[in-house]
């Protein structure tokens, strides 16, 4: 339930205020003076709306009002005055009255303004949540050299408007990449906009980037706003970019050369200013020499590249990622912390991970769905994947060729922090089998049970006899 402070010095003003939002079905409480209301508030944290008269004995409602929005989580406040002035409202506005109410009181309007303050504070309060999202989302864990150096790089570039293009295989968190630099950003408190080039059909992606006008084709059934135009003052994000076809290249080449938009339908053109930050998982030099990407493009992208290394390169940060991930599904979840053995983490350091830190989520979520009682993960609970060659599974290609990547990579790998060679797993038991000679061919052998004992006699001696 609701509640609701009424300070005000007149009794009849209190009681008549605290039928009426009773009935409305708030709780209520109420006081005749400044000081008590500021004891009470900082006493109890629940009051969501106040109703505070401007003259009162003691220190008058400006004064407690600007007490009250000093406080953490403070409530919507609206004022009251019987003899309220025009400056009077103005100076109560600035110190961050949420409105203001003119003795005589009118019931109706009473209880739509604590109807909408109620709303607007929860709507702070969502904000605050989301912001605290996107802030666990730019987080980038890991305390390898790579990584250390990808947030140094990170914390020169992000207060400037460079471009930036992001290079890395899929999985490895270009994306998270991306809201980093912006929550680094000077445009940190402006819109961050994501466009995944890769999955918009060719017919829409005009559409998304630029917006379009009611009838300007058809379905266009009311005007869209596009991303850049949303992104106008923040961040726009370009994923996979390399994905994108020549003829919306053309498009966004000439929106970076002028800072302008023209909506599907429309001569006119809109100004934007959105920093871009783009990202691929394939070699841009490459596509431009196969004519499947614009060079001239490239090199506006291309201002400041950064290069997201894979997990297999950085296998140090796999115990790291596997604590996070399970805190983080714990919350999700809403389930108790859970730990994992080092036994396990080992397990896990030995896989060669070809989707990288999406597929080591990806397992770590299963694991945590599908031992709902565990609060202790070992090697047993582990997926059975983790035990294969991961790389002859990896069909991407291996993106070391990319535009100076050489370059890119020797400032995240010095040659003390080259890793160790990599560890080989033990041979299946389905390669030992493969190993193994031939069986003689002999046409007076015994039956099939009697060739079936002899193969695995030989495979496992001393267990078939």
């Amino acid at each position: 339930m609701h509640k609701i402070l009424i300070v005000d010095d007149e009794t009849g003003i209190r009681e008549s205020l605290q039928a009426v939002l009773a009935d409305e079905g708030y709780e209520t409480a109420s006081v005749e003076s400044g000081e008590e209301c500021l004891k009470l508030l900082r006493r109890e944290h629940t009051f969501e709306v106040v109703l505070l008269d401007i003259w009162l004995p003691g220190i008058d409602g400006l004064e407690t009002l600007e007490s009250i929005r000093d406080m953490d989580d403070a409530p919507e406040v609206i004022m009251i005055s019987g003899h309220g002035t025009i400056e009077t409202a103005v100076r109560a506005t600035k110190l961050g009255a949420y409105d203001f109410l003119e003795k005589p009181l009118s019931i109706d309007k009473t209880v739509i303004l604590v109807k909408n303050a109620i709303e607007s504070k929860k709507l702070r309060h969502e904000n605050v949540d989301l912001k605290k999202q996107l802030y666990a989302k730019s987080v980038i864990v890991g305390d390898s050299i790579p990584m250390k150096a990808l947030r140094q790089q990170i914390g020169l570039m992000a207060p400037t408007n460079g471009r930036v293009l992001i290079y890395g295989e899929s999985g490895t968190g270009k994306e998270l990449v991306a809201h980093a630099i912006h929550a680094q950003s000077l445009r940190k408190d402006e819109t961050f906009v994501e466009v995944n080039c890769a999955a918009i059909p060719e017919d829409l992606i005009e559409s998304e980037l630029f917006g379009h006008y009611k009838g300007s084709f058809p379905g266009a059934t009311a005007d869209k706003e596009g991303k850049f135009e949303k992104a106008s003052g923040g961040t726009l994000f370009l994923d996979e970019v390399g994905d994108m076809s020549l003829k919306t290249q053309s498009k966004v080449l000439r929106t970076l050369e002028e800072q302008r938009v023209a909506p599907l339908g429309s001569d006119e053109t809109i100004m934007v200013d959105a920093r871009i930050i783009a990202s691929t998982n394939k070699d841009l030099e490459e596509e431009i020499s196969k004519g499947n990407f614009r060079e001239d493009l490239f090199y506006r992208l291309n201002v400041i590249p950064f290069f997201v290394p894979p997990l297999r390169d950085r296998k140090e940060d796999i115990p790291l990622f596997a604590r996070h991930f399970l805190k983080d599904l714990a919350a999700i979840y809403g389930r108790r912390p859970r730990e994992i053995t080092d036994d396990a983490v080992e397990a896990l350091m030995r896989y060669s991970w070809p989707g990288n830190v999406r597929e080591l989520r990806n397992v770590i979520e299963r694991i945590v769905i599908m031992n709902p009682m565990t609060t202790r993960f070992d090697r047993k609970h582990l997926p059975p994947l983790v035990y294969r060659d991961g790389t002859r599974r990896r069909t991407q290609r291996v993106l070391h060729a990319a535009p100076g990547a050489r370059r890119l990579r020797a400032r995240f790998y010095s040659e003390e922090a080259r890793r160790e060679p990599r560890q080989h797993h033990p041979r299946r038991r389905s390669a030992r089998l493969r190993t193994q000679p031939p069986l003689p061919q002999n046409e007076n052998a015994g039956n099939c049970g009697e060739r079936v004992r002899s193969c695995l006699h030989r495979v496992l001696p001393g267990r078939h006899s």
